[in-house]
């Protein structure tokens, strides 16, 4: 038990790992209370599902119009400075509209225009936030440390929306605003006290970093293109847990902001289980990215399916799971696959597909909420994810044994051919481990 508490936290023994661990675990949490708090705020100033959902597309609007340039910043300039600049950003921000609501001048169109300047500072933040990882940890550590900060960005999506949930209920929703303020002081003491001697020197061409480039060169990448699909999928429907938590608390089971936390706290306890599942994996696969993603879905359907509301909740479990879980893979799976030189761009094409994307979906699934039922929503992201996934599966396992068909043939014919040692010349296909794979050069 004890090695393997060491496999699942083995980067944490790189000190300026652990003090930023540590500190995007605080910011992680107040950023996603406050995502809650947003949302349940327009929902009693609104009454209007729409409303709620429209809160993330003005949250994540700038990530889905300029996200692919905040990778650019992130492979162009010191990763660090950039973040301590995002993080004090957030938290000057997260004050602003903690005094509107404390003296009652919160209006809806205050609420969205404090939405687009944090989606603005995200923009930035979460390319250079990932790619900052291997920097602190080195390339041997840097599946892990990537599993477990994939684990605690996803984690909080969950967890931190749970708390916002009981604070509300206790305190009021000001006083959520206030605590994602102060989470902020956390990351950024972490990076100052930082030792930057022991960060790893990054290469940074005299080119300046172009978008079209990171694109064609995370796209020319064959086994990165399903997770790429499916990532986008699953951040349009599934990772929407804060409206459809708030949306099933109040339309479907006709409680409150308890209610609400109820059902967050139950998926945090999926989200522990997945988080160790996944930093405990030194490596992943789009095989597994796929079926993960496949599993996410079935569990959603589950969830959209039970009968009453024990049954809902205990499906939350798997569902919170699984949720981060995928999540932790696509990202770490896209990151091992990468260049350091590109990771920034390739980052923030997981943020424009995992966060962006609720632009799209943020309203969408609050219009279905508002029009059939939540549960039609979860069942609508169910459904879709499984599809998207096992469509990929089919092709993928399709393609790879093509390949071997090929590999097979060829080598036939060289066992026949009078000199058969040039067999030995073959090399069976594995692009896992292929250095074009590994992104020395993209597959054409």
């Amino acid at each position: 038990m004890r090695d393997g508490l060491r496999q699942i936290f083995g980067s944490l023994r790189s000190r300026n790992y652990r003090l930023f661990f540590f500190g995007q675990l605080v910011s992680y949490v107040g950023e996603w209370m406050q995502i809650m708090a947003e949302a349940w705020l327009l929902l009693r100033l609104t009454h209007n599902g729409a409303a709620v959902g429209a809160t993330f597309a003005f949250r994540f609007a700038p990530v889905l119009l300029f996200g692919l340039w905040g990778g650019v910043i992130a492979d162009r300039f010191d990763r660090r400075g950039l973040l301590v600049i995002t993080q004090s950003a957030s938290g000057v921000l997260a004050i602003a509209l903690w005094l509107l609501v404390l003296t009652d001048s919160a209006a809806v169109w205050s609420v969205y225009a404090i939405a687009v300047g944090l989606g603005l500072v995200t923009v930035v933040d979460h390319p250079a936030h990932n790619a900052f990882v291997e920097e602190m940890v080195g390339p041997d550590q840097m599946p892990n440390a990537v599993a477990l900060n994939s684990a605690t960005l996803n984690s909080a999506r969950i967890t931190g929306p749970a708390i916002a949930a009981l604070v509300i209920a206790r305190f009021g929703v000001a006083w959520v605003f206030f605590a994602n303020a102060i989470s902020f002081i956390a990351v950024v003491v972490s990076l100052v006290v930082m030792r930057r001697s022991e960060l790893l020197p990054v290469h940074r061409s005299a080119e300046p970093p172009r978008v079209r480039e990171g694109l064609r060169y995370a796209w020319g990448i064959r086994e990165m293109r399903p997770t790429i699909v499916v990532l986008g999928v699953v951040g349009t429907l599934v990772w929407n847990f804060p409206t459809f938590t708030t949306l099933l608390a109040e339309r479907t089971f006709h409680g409150g902001a308890g209610l609400a936390g109820l059902l967050m706290a139950v998926l945090g306890v999926g989200t522990v289980i997945g988080a160790l599942t996944a930093a405990h994996r030194a490596s992943t696969s789009a095989r597994l990215v796929l079926f993960s993603a496949i599993a996410l879905g079935v569990a959603m359907l589950l969830t959209a399916t039970a009968p009453n509301e024990p049954l809902v909740i205990a499906s939350l479990v798997p569902t919170g799971a699984l949720a981060v879980f995928f999540g932790a893979l696509a990202n770490s799976h896209m990151q091992a696959l990468s260049h350091q030189s590109f990771r920034g761009r390739v980052m923030s094409m997981y943020s424009l597909l995992g966060l962006g994307s609720t632009v799209i979906g943020g309203p969408l699934v609050g219009w279905i909420s508002q029009e059939w039922s939540p549960r039609t929503a979860i069942g609508v992201a169910g459904v879709s994810t499984t599809a998207i996934a096992l469509l990929f599966a089919v092709l993928t396992a399709r393609h790879q044994n093509g390949e071997r068909a090929a590999f097979d043939r060829e080598f036939e014919r060289r066992v026949d051919a009078p000199d058969f040692a040039v067999a030995g010349d073959l090399d069976y296909p594995t692009p896992t481990l292929d250095d074009e794979v590994r992104g020395l050069r993209p597959i054409d």
